[in-house]
């Protein structure tokens, strides 16, 4: 019986950030009160259904260290429910807040041993142009905070392609961040998307254009490896041995269970989620099927993501020969039997994977 991964989406925010477009609503004492307890009974439906022991648990949002003492309550349901292993991996997305040491003693005692911090930048100016309600000494804090209490696997959060930003401005973040000493870093290209206050703004925004983009992931992941972090998923860093587990499920094509509105899961080649609901969801409503999943196109869409990559062993002799057209012109390397993105074919992926999956 294979292990499973877990999410719980947390649905609330302080304030919605300008460039967000996560599911997320403002919230009350009340309403958290209340999502606790539509948590608990869908923790119970599940493990009911599903025998199965979980092994990563991850508590994202929205801001999940919103709940703060109903941590406790949530991941107690947690066990109760399911065969959590003990050498489980069990995140929590935090933003830096003011009472950040109450927060962090509750995620202690709730079991939590992996943080995930928003830290995005290091300049205040640029958080509040993102609408981020923390300074970049609450960063500092946030991980000095967590180091007291003993957490020892910290994964910061960055951006790239910020407004009035260049390779000077991501270098001074890039600093910032090695400073404090993570274990993982994930960074994320900043994309104006709809419904957010950016995407009206967007005219306004001193965005950098793509080429100067490109060269700022480029320059992140050369520095970030001459740091001594591995380049292992197009977004992710880390040093050896402390990749996030919850997410290497889903660039593996593994089975997870996502509790809560927009939450979404994959078993038994299923795919399905829950609506973007938060009152449904607290009035008991059932995720709703997605479509089949586990194909080879989309187990290859995945791998692709990630810099091991996939064997060329069972690719038709047409994609194998696009493989070796991409690496040609330095897209990605094919070495040991496996065909990989390099650096510069992660900026281009999408139309990467789309032309290798032509051919199947």
């Amino acid at each position: 019986m294979t292990d499973l991964g877990l999410y719980l989406h947390i649905p609330f925010c302080l304030k919605k950030c300008a460039y967000c477009d996560f599911y997320s609503g403002i919230f009350t004492e009340e309403m958290l009160d209340k999502y606790t307890n539509a948590s608990i009974k869908s923790l119970k439906k599940w493990g009911g259904k599903l025998s199965r022991p979980i092994n990563t648990l991850y508590l994202g949002g929205g801001t999940p260290s919103l709940l703060n003492h109903r941590l406790i309550t949530i991941l107690d349901a947690v066990r109760e429910n399911f065969c959590v292993q003990d050498n489980a991996e069990i995140t929590l997305e935090i933003n830096p807040q003011p009472n950040i040491e109450t927060v962090l003693e509750n995620a202690k005692k709730a079991g939590v041993n992996r943080l995930s911090i928003g830290a995005q930048s290091s300049d205040e100016q640029t958080l509040k142009i993102l609408g981020r309600t923390h300074t970049p000494d609450d960063t500092k804090n946030a991980v000095k905070t967590a180091r007291k209490l003993g957490f020892s696997n910290i994964s910061l959060d960055l951006m790239i392609g910020l407004p009035n930003s260049n390779l000077e401005t991501l270098k001074n973040d890039l600093d910032f961040l090695l400073s404090l000493k993570p274990q993982h870093i994930s960074c994320y290209i900043l994309k104006i998307e709809q419904n957010t206050a950016f995407y009206k703004l967007q005219n306004s925004l001193d965005l950098p254009d793509e080429d100067g983009v490109s060269d700022q992931y480029l320059f992140m992941c050369e520095y970030l490896k001459k740091n001594g972090f591995l380049h292992y998923e197009i977004s992710n860093f880390c040093k050896e041995g402390m990749e996030s587990k919850h997410n290497l499920k889903y660039w593996k094509c593994q089975e997870y269970l996502g509790i809560g509105p927009s939450a979404h899961s994959f078993i038994d080649e299923k795919r399905f989620f829950y609506p973007k609901d938060i009152k449904e969801f607290i009035n008991g409503n059932e995720p709703v099927f997605e479509s089949n999943g586990g194909e080879t196109a989309e187990k290859l869409m995945l791998a692709l993501r990630l810099s091991d990559g996939i064997e060329t062993k069972n690719l038709p002799q047409k994609a194998l020969n696009k493989c070796e057209l991409f690496a040609k012109n330095g897209l990605a390397t094919i070495k040991n039997g496996n065909f990989a993105l390099s650096d510069k074919g992660m900026l281009v992926s999408n139309a990467i994977i789309t032309e290798i999956l032509e051919v199947f």
